[in-house]
């Protein structure tokens, strides 16, 4: 089983390197976003580290919707998905290394470029750190709930509306605490409670979505 997960994950990761714009799109826009906010507020550092980890999560959560349509689609269209459903493996564990590939294209570059955005932000190291943190923690999340919505919607000719119907209640608790624990480490409060909180949220995840994002699809392709 642990052969055919990182089959499919190089699988996806050769087709996405093959549409580099795949990849690029949604850290480019992840940029644009975060760049874009103290042009139209003003530069005062003092305002920029007040709202900075609401802008980075939002900017995070957009550029996730960006990138979730494509999930499933080219599966879907060229008939990859029934040949994952005849396989002898479990689809759960097959779609979780689609998810997980999904992350590593959108999630980790948007860590790796977070330092930059929370320098130009005036973030402190603390308040940075924190906000890392909820990165690592909230982006899979962002990732396992996206690959329900992609699920339930690979059928429709556009159903980039409805995915981001679904995607955005859900993404509201990890939205709250993220910023919370980030506003709790600029203020110099403990903040490992609510990292604990989304840890929870991403065990839960982890166990629970891809069985959820398996019987959507059948649904979807049946």
């Amino acid at each position: 089983m642990f052969d055919a997960f990182i089959q499919v994950v190089i699988k996806d990761l050769k087709t996405a390197f093959r549409q580099k714009s795949d990849i690029l799109n949604p850290v480019w826009f992840f940029i644009i976003v975060v760049t874009l906010f103290p042009l139209g507020i003003g530069s005062a550092p003092a305002l920029l580290r007040r709202i900075a980890p609401d802008i980075i999560w939002v900017a995070a959560l957009l550029a996730s919707l960006l990138s979730f349509e494509r999930l499933f689609k080219d599966d879907f269209i060229d008939g990859t998905l029934e040949q994952l459903m005849l396989t002898p493996y479990s689809l759960a564990w097959l779609v979780s290394a689609k998810v997980f590939t999904h992350w590593l294209l959108t999630g980790l570059p948007i860590l790796f470029v977070s330092p930059l955005l929370a320098t130009f932000l005036s973030l402190d190291m603390t308040t940075y750190f924190a906000l890392f943190l909820t990165l690592l923690i909230g982006t899979p999340i962002l990732s396992l709930l996206g690959g329900i919505g992609v699920a339930l919607t690979v059928g429709l000719r556009k159903g980039g509306i409805l995915l981001s119907l679904i995607m955005l209640p859900l993404s509201i608790p990890i939205l709250i605490f993220s910023t919370m624990a980030i506003d709790a480490a600029g203020y110099g409060q403990p903040y490992l409670g609510l990292l604990a909180l989304l840890g929870a949220m991403l065990l839960g995840a982890i166990m629970f979505a891809p069985f959820a994002i398996a019987a959507s699809l059948r649904v979807s392709v049946s």
